[in-house]
């Protein structure tokens, strides 16, 4: 037997031994006789019949929900000091994302301007603070004003699907509108001009038409009856917000 034939031979066998040895390993930590360790695994094969290979592609093709911290808008600008109380907490600038669960807030003599779900424009004043719980495009959405003043402005082709903004005063069920919430001569003033939008609050509801406004005086008393604004108080709340 040639020298090349021995060390074969030899290598075989210590192959053999640290096989055994990692047989009796194995036996000793997992209890298993060695013939079950060495014998070889033969698995079925899996068969997927039509249908079922169907149903998992079109179920990865669902859209899938939206959750608490998902991308659903984008700020298209900022003067002076804007945030988000979110997770995470982050300075807001141009073309930074707006997600879920944010509070966007602004600082003295700031101001912002964001898009929400590509249809739906939000100017915010000064020390505004406002809250996306929900929104989209499709299904509409819920928002929290805490302070300040804000216009909501959604496209007018953009469908008209329910959105609800909460405040301290009341609450405004929108529908396709473009509409100005906050201060206003010493009260919190709703004013809109295009659309139309319900202002409840202190167990009355008034709606409001282009042109027309509400006040409510505190939190807890009804809205005021409709009335038409004049310019000069429309252009107030306008230039509040940077419109």
């Amino acid at each position: 037997m040639g020298a090349h034939s021995i060390r074969a031979s030899r290598n075989a066998g210590l192959n053999g031994k640290n096989r055994l040895k990692c047989v009796c390993s194995l036996h000793k930590v997992f209890a298993m006789p060695p013939s079950i360790i060495l014998a070889p695994i033969n698995l079925p094969p899996i068969h997927l019949r039509r249908r079922e290979v169907m149903l998992a592609v079109c179920a990865a093709m669902l859209p899938l929900p939206v959750w608490a911290g998902s991308d659903v808008g984008v700020v298209e600008k900022t003067e002076g000091k804007a945030w988000a109380a979110g997770a995470p907490a982050r300075d807001l600038v141009a073309q930074a994302a707006v997600f879920l669960g944010d509070e966007v807030g602004t600082g003295p003599e700031s101001r912002l301007a964001m898009m929400l779900a590509g249809t739906t424009r939000i100017l915010m004043g000064p020390q505004t603070t406002l809250t996306i719980d929900q929104y989209t495009a499709e299904a509409g959405g819920e928002l929290v004003l805490g302070d300040g003043a804000l216009l909501f402005d959604r496209d007018e082709g953009a469908p008209k699907t329910p959105v609800q903004l909460s405040t301290a005063f009341g609450l405004i069920a929108v529908r396709g509108t473009r509409f100005f919430a906050g201060p206003s001569k010493g009260k919190f003033g709703v004013f809109v001009e295009r659309g139309e939008v319900r202002l409840s609050g202190g167990g009355a509801e008034v709606a409001l038409l282009p042109g027309f406004g509400s006040d409510i005086a505190a939190p807890g008393q009804p809205p005021s009856e409709p009335a038409r604004w004049k310019q000069p108080r429309i252009d107030a709340a306008m230039a509040l917000v940077g419109a």
